[in-house]
């Protein structure tokens, strides 16, 4: 699979990758030998980039990819995984709903201070097992995941101290390269206007059918030399699905006015000989920005069916109709 490099750092990453929120039994439970199945398949298809988070299921999933990635030489992969959010034994009471099934018996507290920031990498290595990470994200810092007056006051203290480890751990060598995993362009604005990011991880916010990132925010990132790794292609499903009853965009049921956009995307395809889901998962790639694509699955069946519309190559001309029915801005 073709790598391409992370913006200014030394990394580079496979224009797939894996992301692994799935295998932390989102929203569905998976056993152990499903997850080895499905890791091997993203290995065999040549994805050397894997991103994860101690949120996934509290835990789980850290533990699940670690796992697996022990048997492969450390050389041989990248490895994301992020900070803001620390965990704690739940010794009596119920379990949070973070949409997680079967999640491990932790809470989940924010904490994008400097402390905070190096214990939560000090606990994703012992939780992966693994003796470093490439890359660390400051995860979901955004006003949507927060009420009041919360969100600014997390943004102070990351932009103050929190990022003063993540300098610190990259001068050492400890990390590659950091920066932000949100879903939301507001968000990495207003951080790229106080501190300077290697690279952001933007979930569903520069897709072929959403450009939220494709104004100020990708100007931004040209000028700072801040590379992109896109989540969130199918924007919650509806890109892969297309405007079917029930379709979901943004993880909640897609409007008549989004409906309407996807039927034009599907019908500019099908003059084109292509499908919707692959014109999703390459539209990223066309900016030299975007480093890769994340894709993730718990079924080894979906992943190899994406692999292998991806393989399809695409017509120039299909770009400029898609354009003019995306939502910008």
């Amino acid at each position: 699979m073709k790598t391409r490099r992370l913006g200014n750092t030394a990394l580079n990453l496979t224009e797939l990758s894996f992301g692994a929120a799935p295998i932390g039994n989102l929203y569905q439970p998976v056993d152990r030998a499903q997850v080895m199945q499905v890791l091997d398949t993203a290995w065999d298809a040549g994805i050397r980039y894997f991103d994860t988070a101690p949120y996934y299921g509290q835990g789980l999933s850290e533990r699940r990819l670690g796992d697996y990635l022990q048997g492969k030489p450390r050389g041989d992969f990248v490895l994301s995984t992020k900070v803001g959010r620390l965990l704690s034994p739940v010794t009596d009471g119920p379990l949070p709903d973070n949409g997680f099934v079967d999640a491990l018996p932790f809470n989940v507290r924010y904490d994008y201070s400097y402390d905070g920031i190096m214990r939560s990498w000090e606990d994703s290595l012992q939780r992966l097992g693994l003796p470093s990470v490439d890359i660390l994200f400051v995860h979901d810092l955004e006003p949507d995941t927060f009420t009041g007056d919360d969100y600014a006051a997390h943004l102070e203290t990351f932009a103050k101290s929190g990022i003063k480890a993540l300098e610190q751990l990259k001068s050492e060598g400890s990390i590659g390269a950091y920066g932000l995993g949100v879903n939301q362009a507001e968000a990495c604005v207003n951080v790229m206007e106080r501190v300077g990011l290697d690279c952001l991880l933007m979930a569903g916010r520069y897709s072929l059918l959403d450009r939220s990132a494709c104004t100020r925010l990708m100007g931004m990132c040209e000028d700072s030399g801040t590379a992109m790794v896109v989540g969130g292609v199918f924007n919650s499903g509806i890109l892969a699905t297309g405007a079917v009853p029930g379709a979901t965009f943004n993880y909640t049921e897609a409007s008549d006015e989004v409906m309407e956009r996807v039927r034009g995307m599907q019908a500019v395809a099908e003059a084109h000989g292509v499908t919707l889901a692959n014109a999703a998962l390459q539209f990223p790639l066309k900016n030299p920005v975007v480093a890769s694509v994340l894709i993730g699955s718990s079924k080894p069946s979906s992943l190899t069916r994406n692999f292998d519309t991806f393989a399809d190559p695409l017509p120039d001309a299909l770009w400029p109709e898609m354009d003019a029915l995306a939502i910008h801005g």
